[in-house]
Protein backbone atom coordinates (compact mmCIF):
# COMPACT_ATOMS: atom_id res chain seq x y z
CA UNK A 1 0.00 0.00 0.00
CA UNK A 2 0.98 3.43 -0.86
CA UNK A 3 1.04 5.38 2.85
CA UNK A 4 1.31 8.91 3.62
CA UNK A 5 1.95 10.08 7.24
CA UNK A 6 0.85 13.16 7.72
CA UNK A 7 2.50 14.53 10.90
CA UNK A 8 5.73 12.91 11.39
CA UNK A 9 6.49 13.68 15.25
CA UNK A 10 7.30 10.90 17.43
CA UNK A 11 3.89 8.66 16.87
CA UNK A 12 4.21 9.43 13.36
CA UNK A 13 7.44 8.68 12.79
CA UNK A 14 7.42 5.47 14.54
CA UNK A 15 4.37 4.46 12.82
CA UNK A 16 5.92 5.59 9.75
CA UNK A 17 8.86 4.02 10.09
CA UNK A 18 6.95 0.75 10.91
CA UNK A 19 4.83 0.29 7.88
CA UNK A 20 7.94 1.42 6.03
CA UNK A 21 8.98 -1.55 6.36
CA UNK A 22 6.38 -3.84 4.54
CA UNK A 23 5.26 -0.66 2.36
CA UNK A 24 5.67 2.45 0.44
CA UNK A 25 5.70 5.53 3.07
CA UNK A 26 5.94 8.90 2.69
CA UNK A 27 6.39 11.17 5.75
CA UNK A 28 5.59 14.69 5.92
CA UNK A 29 7.26 16.30 8.68
CA UNK A 30 9.17 19.50 8.95
CA UNK A 31 13.24 20.30 9.10
CA UNK A 32 15.38 19.55 10.67
CA UNK A 33 13.93 16.05 11.08
CA UNK A 34 12.59 15.37 7.27
CA UNK A 35 16.27 16.46 5.89
CA UNK A 36 17.74 14.13 8.29
CA UNK A 37 15.43 10.95 6.84
CA UNK A 38 16.11 12.02 3.12
CA UNK A 39 20.08 11.89 4.05
CA UNK A 40 20.52 8.74 6.17
CA UNK A 41 17.33 7.32 6.46
CA UNK A 42 14.71 6.85 9.99
CA UNK A 43 16.34 4.63 12.42
CA UNK A 44 13.64 3.12 14.67
CA UNK A 45 15.39 2.22 18.07
CA UNK A 46 14.41 1.00 21.56
CA UNK A 47 11.45 -1.74 22.06
CA UNK A 48 11.56 -2.10 17.64
CA UNK A 49 14.62 -1.24 15.95
CA UNK A 50 15.32 -0.91 12.14
CA UNK A 51 16.60 1.57 9.87
CA UNK A 52 14.26 2.51 6.78
CA UNK A 53 14.13 4.71 3.74
CA UNK A 54 10.76 6.66 3.73
CA UNK A 55 9.97 9.62 1.16
CA UNK A 56 10.24 12.62 3.55
CA UNK A 57 8.74 16.11 2.54
CA UNK A 58 7.67 19.33 3.86
CA UNK A 59 4.02 18.98 1.90
CA UNK A 60 1.51 16.65 0.91
CA UNK A 61 2.26 14.74 -2.46
CA UNK A 62 -0.22 14.61 -5.12
CA UNK A 63 -1.54 11.26 -4.32
CA UNK A 64 -1.62 8.21 -1.67
CA UNK A 65 -3.85 4.84 -0.93
CA UNK A 66 -4.02 6.17 2.24
CA UNK A 67 -3.52 9.08 4.79
CA UNK A 68 -2.61 8.17 8.08
CA UNK A 69 -2.93 11.94 10.26
CA UNK A 70 -0.67 12.39 13.45
CA UNK A 71 -0.98 16.24 13.90
CA UNK A 72 -1.99 17.28 16.93
CA UNK A 73 -5.57 18.01 17.15
CA UNK A 74 -5.29 21.80 16.82
CA UNK A 75 -3.71 21.66 13.44
CA UNK A 76 -6.21 19.08 12.08
CA UNK A 77 -7.86 21.68 10.32
CA UNK A 78 -4.83 23.04 8.41
CA UNK A 79 -3.73 18.79 7.97
CA UNK A 80 -6.96 18.33 6.36
CA UNK A 81 -6.70 21.62 4.28
CA UNK A 82 -3.69 20.45 3.34
CA UNK A 83 -4.50 17.30 2.24
CA UNK A 84 -7.51 18.81 0.13
CA UNK A 85 -5.74 18.61 -2.74
CA UNK A 86 -4.05 15.49 -2.26
CA UNK A 87 -6.10 12.37 -4.44
CA UNK A 88 -6.49 9.56 -1.45
CA UNK A 89 -8.25 5.98 -0.96
CA UNK A 90 -8.78 6.79 2.55
CA UNK A 91 -7.90 8.83 5.68
CA UNK A 92 -7.28 7.39 9.12
CA UNK A 93 -6.99 9.86 11.83
CA UNK A 94 -4.97 8.07 14.86
CA UNK A 95 -4.96 11.78 16.65
CA UNK A 96 -5.91 12.57 20.55
CA UNK A 97 -8.78 14.01 21.74
CA UNK A 98 -12.22 14.07 19.74
CA UNK A 99 -13.57 15.51 16.79
CA UNK A 100 -10.40 15.21 14.32
CA UNK A 101 -12.33 12.83 12.37
CA UNK A 102 -15.29 15.20 11.31
CA UNK A 103 -13.08 17.76 10.28
CA UNK A 104 -11.11 15.81 8.01
CA UNK A 105 -14.52 13.87 6.66
CA UNK A 106 -15.90 17.42 6.15
CA UNK A 107 -12.86 18.90 3.81
CA UNK A 108 -11.76 15.45 2.28
CA UNK A 109 -13.37 13.50 -1.02
CA UNK A 110 -12.08 10.15 0.51
CA UNK A 111 -13.41 8.01 3.77
CA UNK A 112 -12.34 8.78 6.73
CA UNK A 113 -11.71 5.93 9.30
CA UNK A 114 -10.93 6.40 13.33
CA UNK A 115 -8.29 4.83 15.20
CA UNK A 116 -6.61 4.64 18.45
CA UNK A 117 -3.07 3.45 18.91
CA UNK A 118 -1.07 2.56 22.25
CA UNK A 119 2.17 2.37 20.75
CA UNK A 120 4.90 4.11 22.70
CA UNK A 121 6.89 6.70 21.00
CA UNK A 122 9.57 9.67 21.50
CA UNK A 123 11.70 11.60 19.02
CA UNK A 124 14.95 12.31 20.43
CA UNK A 125 16.85 13.80 17.99
CA UNK A 126 16.34 14.26 13.86
CA UNK A 127 16.20 11.08 11.73
CA UNK A 128 15.22 8.85 14.96
CA UNK A 129 12.46 7.90 16.70
CA UNK A 130 12.34 5.47 19.82
CA UNK A 131 9.53 3.74 20.39
CA UNK A 132 8.77 2.84 24.00
CA UNK A 133 6.41 0.54 24.41
CA UNK A 134 5.09 -1.70 21.64
CA UNK A 135 1.03 -1.69 22.24
CA UNK A 136 -2.06 -2.01 19.81
CA UNK A 137 -3.65 -0.19 16.75
CA UNK A 138 -7.05 -0.42 16.47
CA UNK A 139 -8.96 0.61 13.66
CA UNK A 140 -13.30 1.26 12.12
CA UNK A 141 -15.63 3.21 10.80
CA UNK A 142 -15.79 6.41 13.27
CA UNK A 143 -19.47 5.65 13.79
CA UNK A 144 -19.35 2.16 14.41
CA UNK A 145 -19.84 -0.93 12.46
CA UNK A 146 -17.34 -2.69 9.97
CA UNK A 147 -15.81 -2.35 6.34
CA UNK A 148 -14.22 -3.51 3.60
CA UNK A 149 -11.99 -0.48 3.33
CA UNK A 150 -11.41 -1.08 7.88
CA UNK A 151 -10.60 -4.21 7.00
CA UNK A 152 -7.75 -3.78 4.30
CA UNK A 153 -6.64 -0.72 6.45
CA UNK A 154 -6.13 -3.21 8.94
CA UNK A 155 -3.99 -5.90 7.14
CA UNK A 156 -1.83 -3.35 5.86
CA UNK A 157 -0.96 -2.55 9.75
CA UNK A 158 -0.77 -6.07 9.92
CA UNK A 159 1.65 -6.62 7.34
CA UNK A 160 4.10 -4.53 8.52
CA UNK A 161 3.99 -6.58 11.77
CA UNK A 162 2.36 -3.59 13.79
CA UNK A 163 -0.39 -4.93 16.33
CA UNK A 164 -3.76 -4.27 15.09
CA UNK A 165 -7.24 -4.82 14.98
CA UNK A 166 -10.00 -4.10 13.42
CA UNK A 167 -13.29 -3.32 15.65
CA UNK A 168 -17.22 -2.38 15.28
CA UNK A 169 -17.33 -0.21 18.74
CA UNK A 170 -14.81 2.80 17.48
CA UNK A 171 -16.78 5.38 19.33
CA UNK A 172 -16.83 3.42 22.57
CA UNK A 173 -12.92 2.77 22.35
CA UNK A 174 -12.89 6.67 21.07
CA UNK A 175 -14.39 7.94 24.66
CA UNK A 176 -12.42 5.04 26.12
CA UNK A 177 -9.23 6.62 24.71
CA UNK A 178 -10.02 9.94 26.08
CA UNK A 179 -11.03 9.09 29.52
CA UNK A 180 -7.27 7.76 29.76
CA UNK A 181 -6.04 10.82 28.10
CA UNK A 182 -7.99 13.02 30.32
CA UNK A 183 -6.56 11.24 33.01
CA UNK A 184 -2.93 10.62 32.27
CA UNK A 185 -1.79 13.35 30.34
CA UNK A 186 -3.40 16.56 32.27
CA UNK A 187 -1.92 14.97 35.31
CA UNK A 188 1.81 13.94 34.59
CA UNK A 189 1.94 17.36 32.64
CA UNK A 190 1.07 19.63 35.10
CA UNK A 191 2.61 17.38 38.11
CA UNK A 192 5.71 16.88 35.93
CA UNK A 193 5.49 12.90 36.52
CA UNK A 194 5.74 10.03 34.47
CA UNK A 195 3.18 7.71 33.31
CA UNK A 196 3.03 5.59 36.48
CA UNK A 197 2.46 8.13 38.93
CA UNK A 198 -0.96 8.20 38.73
CA UNK A 199 -1.31 4.14 39.69
CA UNK A 200 -1.42 5.52 43.16
CA UNK A 201 -1.75 8.39 45.60
CA UNK A 202 -3.15 11.87 44.36
CA UNK A 203 -1.78 11.94 41.28
CA UNK A 204 -3.70 8.46 41.02
CA UNK A 205 -6.63 10.13 42.98
CA UNK A 206 -7.08 13.05 40.45
CA UNK A 207 -6.10 11.38 37.26
CA UNK A 208 -8.84 8.68 37.93
CA UNK A 209 -11.47 11.40 38.56
CA UNK A 210 -11.06 12.55 35.60
CA UNK A 211 -11.33 9.37 34.02
CA UNK A 212 -14.99 8.50 35.77
CA UNK A 213 -15.87 12.39 34.77
CA UNK A 214 -15.45 11.41 31.08
CA UNK A 215 -17.01 8.02 31.07
CA UNK A 216 -20.08 9.98 32.99
CA UNK A 217 -20.08 12.46 29.83
CA UNK A 218 -20.29 8.96 27.34
CA UNK A 219 -23.16 7.69 29.28
CA UNK A 220 -24.98 11.06 28.53
CA UNK A 221 -23.96 10.81 24.82
CA UNK A 222 -25.52 7.09 25.22
CA UNK A 223 -22.06 5.03 24.28
CA UNK A 224 -21.72 2.57 27.57
CA UNK A 225 -18.37 3.24 29.81
CA UNK A 226 -18.59 2.19 33.05
CA UNK A 227 -17.11 4.46 35.69
CA UNK A 228 -15.17 1.28 36.82
CA UNK A 229 -13.69 0.60 32.84
CA UNK A 230 -13.14 3.99 32.29
CA UNK A 231 -10.56 3.43 35.48
CA UNK A 232 -9.26 0.29 34.31
CA UNK A 233 -8.33 1.38 30.68
CA UNK A 234 -6.85 3.98 32.86
CA UNK A 235 -4.16 1.84 35.20
CA UNK A 236 -3.71 -0.65 32.15
CA UNK A 237 -2.31 1.88 30.05
CA UNK A 238 -0.61 3.89 32.88
CA UNK A 239 0.78 0.26 34.19
CA UNK A 240 1.75 -0.41 30.70
CA UNK A 241 4.02 2.64 30.07
CA UNK A 242 4.67 3.24 34.38
CA UNK A 243 8.23 4.91 32.56
CA UNK A 244 7.04 6.90 29.67
CA UNK A 245 6.34 10.72 29.77
CA UNK A 246 3.07 11.32 28.09
CA UNK A 247 2.47 13.62 25.15
CA UNK A 248 1.09 16.20 27.30
CA UNK A 249 4.16 16.05 29.81
CA UNK A 250 6.29 16.43 26.78
CA UNK A 251 4.60 19.16 25.01
CA UNK A 252 4.80 21.34 28.61
CA UNK A 253 8.50 20.73 29.06
CA UNK A 254 9.24 21.89 25.14
CA UNK A 255 7.00 24.61 25.84
CA UNK A 256 4.85 23.71 23.43
CA UNK A 257 1.14 23.65 22.82
CA UNK A 258 -1.07 21.11 24.77
CA UNK A 259 -3.97 18.96 23.29
CA UNK A 260 -6.21 20.22 26.07
CA UNK A 261 -8.77 21.85 24.25
CA UNK A 262 -9.42 18.47 22.29
CA UNK A 263 -9.18 16.46 25.80
CA UNK A 264 -10.04 17.60 29.17
CA UNK A 265 -11.48 20.76 27.46
CA UNK A 266 -13.75 18.80 25.28
CA UNK A 267 -15.37 16.54 28.26
CA UNK A 268 -15.80 20.11 29.98
CA UNK A 269 -17.46 21.47 27.51
CA UNK A 270 -19.68 18.31 26.72
CA UNK A 271 -20.49 17.84 30.15
CA UNK A 272 -21.57 21.63 30.40
CA UNK A 273 -24.02 20.98 27.55
CA UNK A 274 -25.24 17.67 28.81
CA UNK A 275 -25.59 18.85 32.21
CA UNK A 276 -22.73 16.16 33.86
CA UNK A 277 -20.39 17.53 36.76
CA UNK A 278 -16.80 17.68 35.39
CA UNK A 279 -15.59 19.73 37.82
CA UNK A 280 -11.91 17.67 37.96
CA UNK A 281 -11.87 18.16 34.04
CA UNK A 282 -12.63 21.71 33.73
CA UNK A 283 -10.13 22.46 36.39
CA UNK A 284 -7.07 20.76 34.79
CA UNK A 285 -8.17 22.37 31.22
CA UNK A 286 -7.94 25.90 33.09
CA UNK A 287 -4.70 25.30 34.35
CA UNK A 288 -2.99 24.33 31.37
CA UNK A 289 -4.71 27.05 29.61
CA UNK A 290 -3.44 29.67 32.01
CA UNK A 291 0.00 27.68 31.40
CA UNK A 292 -0.30 28.22 27.57
CA UNK A 293 -1.41 31.79 27.83
CA UNK A 294 1.75 32.53 30.07
CA UNK A 295 3.77 31.42 27.75
CA UNK A 296 2.39 32.91 24.73
CA UNK A 297 0.74 29.64 23.07
CA UNK A 298 -2.83 30.65 23.13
Amino acid sequence: MDVLVFGAGSLGSLLGGLLARAHDVTLVGRDPHVRAIERAGLHVTGHVEATVHPAARLDAPESAGLAVVCVKSFDTEAAADALADCALDACLSVQNGMGNEAILADRLECPVLAGTCTYGAVRPDPGTVRCTGVGDLTVGPPAGGTSALAERVGRAFEAASIVASVVDDMPARLVEKLAVNAGINATTALARLENGAVLGGDAGALAGAAARETAAVARAEGIDLSDRAAERALESVAADTAANTSSMHQDVLAERRTEVDAINGYVADRADELGVDAPVNRTLARLLRAWEAGRGLR
